[in-house]
């Protein structure tokens, strides 16, 4: 019996020859990664181990984007002690203000994330990476902490459901609209500590922006990584990012899946996920009339160059509704000057949005677009959970870029047919 792509990487990663799902294994790590929320808690823990320096300076990344730039005094001084130890520890990789990004578009964009790595991040949307077909995971601080001490990490080999999309996309379908598909039809706990590998002709034919999206929210139905096996789209994407050596893994034909699910996406039109979890799908024909206050655009889900271009298609020439408000968040700041240089930005001001400097901002709640009691917002990020952009009695609904931005100027939920 042969291996999934998980299996050989961690076999890999930990000097075996072969591993299979159950079995705990010690694999070196490849990155380790913070934010300005999560590393103060993995500082105040590294120093409790007495070390001088961290395993590899070049193998830790420090990105400051949640509350970044600074909210108040208490980010700021979050920021200060990431910023004073990454400096003191002569960490390579930290990015702040003015040539950081959100983490997850960041590191990709580096050359920091590559095929075949293993990285672990104190945040649950590093499985972004698993679009490169690494090994990408969220940890607690406290693992963060020992992964910047030896370069290792402990895991339980998981299982893997292999995800097969074949037919062809509807119009305004993308990357987003399928992995909510998804989730809506496994369940948030559907591939609870599994790693789910999306395979098919949609996804061999997908960019690499829509393959991010996919891993991105793999967390979302409780994977514990969310991989798509490397081919010539990712290795022209690696081609002159790369700043290190990588492998690439492919699964065997005969390798054993817990589970093999199937969709014929020609079946499937832009969806959007209702309050308070990502689970509550729904096809754009079946929102209904809802209003809206808010529409978001951007975080490390939806926030690439492909995302900003499908916005600024819609947008294009309109206003948005008087009653909403538009804000949009590319995902990094060489994002931000591509869409300078495409003449999207002007179509998003034009439109009335407020285009601000890469941050997370509003995806968790943090700042620039808290919601209000009784608010609602379209959002293209990835997490609708209650109280998640504000107030706990405020409402979050996910959608593509293309829905959020017929949104804001239809000031209601709607499909970007209807404007």
């Amino acid at each position: 019996m042969g291996m999934t792509m998980v299996e050989k990487i961690l076999a890999a990663h930990s000097g075996k020859d072969k591993v299979k799902p159950g079995e705990l294994v010690n694999a070196k790590l490849d990155m380790v990664l913070g934010n300005d929320v999560t590393t103060p808690v993995a500082v105040k823990e590294f120093a409790k181990i007495g070390l001088d320096k961290v395993f590899d300076k070049e193998r830790v990344a420090i990105v400051p984007d949640h509350f970044a730039p600074n909210k108040d005094i208490n980010s700021a001084e979050q920021c200060k002690m990431i910023r004073e130890f990454a400096h003191e520890k002569e960490i390579k990789n930290y990015f702040e203000i003015g040539d950081m990004g959100i983490e997850h578009c960041l590191l990709p964009e580096k050359g920091l994330a590559l095929p075949g790595d293993i990285i672990i991040g104190a945040d649950s949307h590093t499985c972004t990476y698993g679009a490169l077909g690494a090994l990408a995971t969220g940890v607690g601080s406290t693992d963060m902490a020992a992964g910047m001490a030896t370069g290792e990490a402990w895991f339980k080999v998981p299982e893997t459901i292999k995800f097969v999309y074949n037919g062809e996309l509807q119009k305004w379908v993308s990357g987003k609209d399928l992995i909510l598909y998804t989730i809506g039809d496994i369940g948030v706990d559907g591939a609870l500590y599994k790693s789910m590998e999306f395979t098919g002709e949609v996804i061999e034919n997908f960019s690499m922006d829509n393959r991010f999206t996919m891993s991105n929210m793999a967390i979302e139905a409780g994977g514990k990584c969310g991989l798509i096996e490397p081919d010539q789209t990712t290795l022209e994407y690696v081609k002159d990012r790369a700043q290190r050596e990588y492998t690439v893994y492919k699964s065997d034909e005969d390798a054993d899946y817990s589970q093999v699910i199937e969709y014929d996406v020609s079946k499937i039109e832009p969806q959007v996920a209702f309050p308070h979890l990502p689970e509550n799908t729904k096809g754009i024909s079946e929102v209904g009339d809802i209003k809206i206050d808010q529409s978001v655009i951007g975080s490390c889900t939806n926030g690439r160059i492909e995302d900003l271009r499908v916005a600024a298609e819609v947008l294009k020439g309109k206003k948005r509704a008087p009653h909403v408000r538009l804000i949009i968040f590319p995902g990094t700041q060489e994002i931000y000057r591509q869409a300078m240089h495409e003449g999207l930005v002007d179509i998003f001001l034009d439109a009335g949005a407020a285009v601000s400097t890469p941050t997370c901002g509003p995806c968790l709640g943090g700042h620039m677009g808290i919601l209000a009691k009784g608010e609602r917002a379209i959002a293209t990020t990835n997490r609708n959970f209650v109280g998640r952009m504000g107030h706990p009695e405020s409402e979050v609904y996910l959608s593509n870029p293309a829905i959020a931005a017929a949104s804001a100027v239809a000031g209601k939920i709607v499909s970007p047919e209807e404007v």
